[in-house]
């Protein structure tokens, strides 16, 4: 039985794409077996010297896995987006870095939301437009909205 090896395509950050993007790399970093690293971060002892054996083999792994992580979303960046990240030491770490300088604090989240709901609200059928069309605008701005923590019901 021949050995098959799964090719993935990292797909690279653009700075208006974040969302879309993150989405993507969560499940990258899934199908490799890393993003619990990333979402709960690594954990250094205080005295490595105090680790039993089965310890020790864990935190190895641990770390191994981090910086298989580390590169995979290095991977994913270009220059720009490399730049922003590039004193983090952990996959955990640069993933708050990226969340932070793309997604923004609270009062950018807060004006984004604001803009998203006035998009929204303003949604329209265009005359030339096919009905798939603008529920695909419709499903864009309302998958933005979720994103950004709104609760959006089906009746709206």
């Amino acid at each position: 039985m021949a050995n098959s090896v799964t090719s993935f395509q990292v797909p690279i950050l653009k700075s208006d794409s974040y969302d879309n993007w993150s989405i993507k790399l969560k499940a990258l970093l899934g199908a490799h077996d890393v993003w619990d690293i990333v979402e709960n971060g690594l954990s250094e002892p205080e005295r490595e010297d105090a680790l039993t054996q089965e310890q020790k083999i864990f935190l190895k792994d641990s770390r191994k896995r981090d910086k298989k992580a580390l590169y995979l979303i290095y991977q994913a960046l270009d220059d720009d987006g490399f730049e922003k990240i590039s004193s983090a030491t952990s996959a955990r770490e640069v993933w708050e870095k990226l969340q932070t300088s793309y997604k923004g604090v609270k009062k950018v989240k807060k004006v984004r939301l604001q803009t998203l709901r006035g998009e929204f609200e303003s949604l329209h059928m265009k005359a030339s437009e096919s009905i798939s069309i603008y529920f695909s605008r419709v499903v864009v701005v309302s998958n933005q909205l979720k994103r950004n923590g709104e609760k959006l019901e089906d009746v709206k």
